[in-house]
């Protein structure tokens, strides 16, 4: 799998990062796609309203085990394309490619692939564990905030404690090291409760209740809104320490797109989306931005 195949996967299952992971310095632009791509592999696993509780965890499982170089990613590929796990075109096409993106993942470089199979194992192994408490339909309701947002950094704070780690082995920006460790997990966390606000109404027709009904929405938006905020440090950080352009970039896109959906689910509800010349505008700010020295978000 080259870098088109890999930047068409991420444009057929990403809006965010298909704009953002092309910005990435090489070898660090593959690195993260090839991260990117495998953590969308267990989110589908994860999310698969098509199957029962067991076919989730097994597939979960039987994925576990590719990520240790372990089974058959071709005869894994075929049982799931046979019995698709959801609706979803362009994750049915990332399930099919396995084989190739798990030929891609062997020919990482050695430390960034430790950091890559390291930190989303962690990710499968916490989805299996909110998987196992769910009834035999597999259906996933959260009982509170707390629980809200263990699920968060299962999900995304582990997230961005890989693409921190990608960084820092990217260099040379050890310097902010200790602030973007610090800040790893809330930025990760910001974007999925922008996620879970965005995205309930969809995820209740699928079975999932995010939103745990003993915790108002506003408590959601605020703790997301301070996540965000954190999200903002972690860019300066890494603008402060010298970081290429395009890291800065790739994690100040996320923050601003972010912060627009927030706005636009405030004022129009659940669904809403932020337009496509919105996107070019904030896309176009962050570029000036940092062309001029100043902070990208």
């Amino acid at each position: 799998m080259n870098g088109a195949d890999l930047e068409a996967l991420l444009v057929r299952t990403s809006r965010t990062f298909a704009l953002s992971i092309p910005r990435l310095p090489a070898p660090l632009r593959t690195q993260v796609a090839v991260a990117y791509l495998l953590l969308r592999v267990a989110d589908t696993l994860e999310d698969a309203f098509r199957w029962g509780r067991a076919e989730r965890l097994a597939a979960l499982d039987a994925f576990a085990g590719v990520l240790r170089g372990e089974g058959d990613p071709a005869a894994l590929a075929r049982a799931w394309c046979a019995a698709p796990p959801c609706d979803h075109a362009g994750y049915l096409d990332l399930l099919a490619a396995l084989p190739a993106l798990a030929e891609a993942y062997a020919r990482i470089d050695p430390a960034a692939r430790a950091a890559i199979g390291h930190h989303t194992l962690r990710t499968v192994d916490g989805m299996r564990g909110f998987l196992a408490r769910t009834g035999a339909d597999g259906a996933l309701r959260l009982a509170d905030f707390a629980d809200l947002r263990a699920y968060c950094y299962v999900v995304a704070g582990i997230v961005g404690e890989l693409l921190t780690e990608l960084f820092l082995l990217a260099g040379p920006i050890e310097a902010a090291a200790p602030a973007l460790r610090a800040h790893a997990a809330a930025f990760g966390e910001g974007l999925q409760l922008v996620n879970v606000l965005k995205d309930a109404a969809d995820d209740a027709g699928e079975g999932r209740s995010f939103l745990p009904p003993s915790v108002p929405p506003a408590a959601v938006f605020a703790h997301a809104r301070a996540d965000l905020g954190d999200a903002r440090t972690y860019v300066r950080a890494l603008q402060q320490a010298g970081a290429p352009a395009g890291v800065v970039a790739f994690c100040a896109l996320p923050v601003r797109l972010a912060e627009a959906a927030l706005d636009a689910v405030a004022a129009r509800g659940p669904g809403a989306k932020v337009d496509r010349a919105a996107v070019r505008t904030i896309v176009h700010a962050v570029d000036e931005a940092i062309a001029a020295g100043r902070d990208a978000c």
